[in-house]
C-alpha cells in the first residue's frame, strides 16, 4: 500500500509539472500572438493607406520543451520558471521578411514605438554583420499579455531581414545542419562571400526601388 501510494504522489506531481509547463508556453504563445497581430495590422494599414506592402512573409515559432531544456542545461541555469523567463527571451520567436533594408527599419521603428512595446535588447547585425556573414535585425522586445489573472509581460524576439538575407539564413541553416555543424571550410568561406554576394544585392535593389519610385513621382506630377 505504501509503494502505491508513492507511485500516486510522484503521478500526481509529475501532471502537475505538465500542467505548470503548459501554463508556461501557453503565455508566450500568446505573446507571440500579440506580436503577429501587430505586424498584421502594420501589414494591412501599409496595404490600404500606402498602396504598399513592405512586409513579403511573416513566420512564427514556439522553442520546443527539448529546445528548453536543452538551453537550459547549455547555459547552466536554474531550472525553474522565474530564472527560464528571466535568462531565455527566445522561446517565442516572429521573423518579419520585408522586400528592402529600408523597410527593415522602417517596421521597426514604427513596431518598436508602440506603447505597450517594451525593448529589452536590440542587435543590429545589419549593420555590423556576423563574422560568417549572417545579418538581420534582432529585437527582443516584451508585450504585455492580459490573462484572467491579470496582466504578464512575455518577452518575444522578433527578426526583421530582407528576402535575400532570409534566403542565405536558410540555406546555412541547411547546410550546418548536413553537416552537424563541422562545415568544411571551403564552404564557409563560400557561405561567407554568398553572404556579401547577398548584400550587394540588397542594396542594388534598394537603388533600383528608390529611382522606380523617383520616376513615378515625375511622371506622376508631369
Amino acid at each position: 500500500m505504501t509503494t502505491v501510494s508513492v507511485d500516486d504522489a510522484a503521478i500526481a506531481e509529475a501532471k502537475q509539472l505538465r500542467d505548470e509547463f503548459q501554463r508556461f508556453l501557453r503565455e508566450y504563445e500568446f505573446g507571440m500572438r500579440e506580436v503577429e497581430t501587430k505586424i498584421s495590422i502594420l501589414r494591412d494599414e501599409f496595404t490600404h493607406n500606402h498602396a504598399y506592402n513592405p512586409i513579403e512573409h511573416v513566420k512564427s515559432r514556439l522553442k520546443s520543451p527539448d529546445g528548453i531544456v536543452e538551453k537550459v542545461a547549455r547555459k547552466g541555469i536554474e531550472p525553474d520558471f522565474d530564472t527560464i523567463r528571466r535568462e531565455i527571451t527566445d522561446i517565442a520567436g516572429v521573423r518579419v521578411t520585408c522586400s528592402f533594408v529600408s523597410d527593415v527599419y522602417r517596421l521597426f521603428e514604427l513596431f518598436t514605438k508602440q506603447d505597450d512595446i517594451t525593448v529589452r535588447l536590440v542587435k543590429d547585425y545589419i549593420a555590423e554583420p556576423k563574422p560568417n556573414g549572417y545579418r538581420s535585425l534582432h529585437v527582443i522586445v516584451e508585450v504585455p499579455v492580459f490573462l484572467s489573472t491579470g496582466p504578464v509581460p512575455v518577452p518575444v524576439e522578433v527578426q526583421f531581414r530582407t528576402i535575400a538575407m532570409d534566403f542565405w539564413a536558410s540555406l546555412e541553416h541547411k547546410i550546418h545542419y548536413k553537416f552537424a555543424g563541422r562545415v568544411p571550410v571551403h564552404l564557409v568561406q563560400s557561405l561567407t562571400d554568398a553572404a556579401d554576394a547577398a548584400g550587394e544585392l540588397d542594396q542594388r535593389m534598394e537603388r533600383l526601388h528608390r529611382e522606380a519610385h523617383e520616376i513615378n513621382q515625375r511622371v506622376i506630377e508631369a
